[in-house]
């Protein structure tokens, strides 16, 4: 379960984010600049709340009254970037390799190849991310995010560069993921079909602030 109640002050609004979801996809929409992305980064501890509590399965990541904020390293959250972030002089191998060995819990025994291979990339371990296309870039950054194995995955936007045909069916692969690995995702998006058709619960956000929040999309 995760548990969040944070705020954030930015410089033109003040970002209020409470939720208590188990293993759900949580959709998080809005125009750009409503702070979906900061509410990732917050999650992920890339960003420090200004106050609050964030709770992954009973352990603290962030206490404003406790003062404990863990480093993403720390926190056990996979992050799939909107731009994939990965290394361009790195092989694909290489990538998700360096997501295992910055994990301060390092397992040795995990084979890179095994989890391309779940994702249907596994024929390119040895090619750059500028040899691959939008939906392979995405396969291999979904890979790394989850070879590390987190109780939380947060994704950003991860179908606003790829094509319709690809969106559609990357969709279908991440509900197929969330069933596998039965735990919290929270998807940022402002595309209105992305949110219906993967979100159990959709936040509405609009300068920080929750202007709807819905139930059961499907």
């Amino acid at each position: 379960m995760l548990e969040a109640f944070i705020q954030k002050k930015l410089w033109h609004f003040t970002l209020d984010f409470q939720v208590q979801i188990n293993n759900e996809i949580l959709v998080l929409w809005g125009p750009s600049g409503a702070g979906k992305t900061t509410i990732l980064h917050c999650l992920a501890g890339l960003v420090k709340p200004s106050s609050g509590l964030i709770r992954l399965n009973k352990q603290v990541l962030y206490s404003s009254e406790d003062k404990i904020h863990l480093s993403p390293q720390d926190r056990n959250v996979g992050y799939l970037f909107q731009d994939y972030a990965l290394f361009p002089h790195m092989t694909v191998r290489q990538n998700v390799m360096y997501g295992l060995r910055s994990k301060k819990t390092f397992q040795s025994n995990i084979n890179p190849v095994e989890i391309l291979n779940s994702f249907g990339v596994g024929h390119l371990t040895d090619r750059y991310p500028r040899q691959l296309s939008g939906g392979e870039k995405q396969r291999v950054a979904l890979a790394r995010a989850l070879a590390v194995q987190p109780k939380l995955l947060l994704l950003d936007e991860p179908f606003s560069a790829l094509d319709k045909s690809t969106k559609e069916s990357l969709r279908q692969e991440v509900k197929k993921l969330h069933r596998q690995w039965q735990i919290p995702f929270i998807l940022v998006t402002h595309d209105e079909a992305d949110t219906h058709y993967l979100g159990d619960r959709i936040i509405s956000l609009n300068k920080g602030q929750p202007c709807q929040v819905v139930g059961k999309a499907n």
